[in-house]
């Protein structure tokens, strides 16, 4: 019997995908046939006749889990990172997703990359979340980015931003999207932000739209303070985290954001590479004619 490297796995998915019932209970097999304890989280419990797996409470899973298998496209790795990660727990992704950059086991490969993790081959990657707080209050935390945003089509708004305290540039755009290089292959990739290599320790501030033709991505060290402070415009204005929260903006909102001290622990099959997953999902190197 295989001495797998993690003995208490928890399965989550919050995805619609059809094959998510049938794929958490082939991991339930693999895992137990080689003395995992597994149980799954509130988002499977759709699954319950099917699953042989038992349900267990937030609070049961942060204690005792040592592993989350998150079953989903990068959705389902924010959510999980979210409840779990962010509390200290490392994830393992399945890809069910179209690009899935954070989950990297395709359902073709569970069984073979499932026994490899569990036998010890496989690599830590380290993910930092940020940290934002409206008017001093409540902190939130994101792990791919952070947007301020008008809430409506063509409306502009009008922000301030300071970094550590110096007075950076004014602002009229549609919004202001705060990656960390994890989300550079998210939202802010679609908004022409540059890819950034998650290894690195910086944040990219990326305007929406802006009026200003001069106007381009900004990268800064990620300890970094960053302060936007809300000039006008703010009928619908928006505060997006990861694209799950979303708290309503006010004129003269003041909105701070730092690196925070919580930390994500991905685990990856030992064969994983950030740049072949570029390669792979955004079409790097493929050829423009086909013959």
């Amino acid at each position: 019997m295989v001495k797998s490297s993690f003995s208490s796995i928890c399965l989550t998915s919050t995805s619609n995908n059809k094959k998510v019932g049938l794929i958490a209970s082939q991991v339930y097999e693999i895992l137990t046939n080689i003395g995992c304890n597994v149980f799954h989280d509130s988002s499977l419990k759709r699954y319950s006749q099917s699953l042989k797996s038992k349900y267990r409470s937030d609070s049961f899973i942060i204690k005792q889990a040592d592993l989350i298998i998150a079953i989903g496209g990068d959705g389902t790795i924010l959510n999980a990172s979210r409840n779990y990660g962010s509390k200290g727990l490392p994830i393992l992704g399945i890809n069910l997703g179209k690009l899935g950059f954070l989950n990297d086991i395709p359902p073709k490969n569970i069984t073979n990359d499932l026994l490899s993790v569990m036998e010890g081959r496989y690599k830590k990657d380290r993910r930092f979340f940020i940290s934002t707080s409206l008017e001093k209050r409540q902190n939130h935390l994101a792990l791919n980015e952070i947007v301020v945003h008008s809430g409506a089509i063509a409306q502009l708004i009008e922000f301030d931003l300071f970094i550590d305290d110096s007075f950076v540039y004014r602002q009229k755009a549609d919004g202001l999207i705060i990656s960390t290089p994890t989300g550079s292959t998210a939202y802010s990739l679609s908004g022409g932000g540059p890819i950034v290599h998650p290894g690195l320790n910086v944040l990219t501030i990326s305007p929406m739209f802006p009026q200003s033709l001069s106007t381009s991505a900004l990268v800064v060290d990620a300890d970094s303070s960053l302060r936007i402070e809300l000039l006008s415009g703010f009928s619908m204005a928006k505060l997006s985290l990861d694209s799950h929260d979303s708290l309503n903006l006010k004129e003269k909102n003041v909105i701070e954001i730092n690196k925070s001290k919580s930390e994500l622990i991905l685990i990856h099959p030992y064969e994983h590479d950030f740049f072949e997953s570029c390669r792979t999902k955004l079409g790097w190197s493929r050829n423009l004619i086909s013959n």
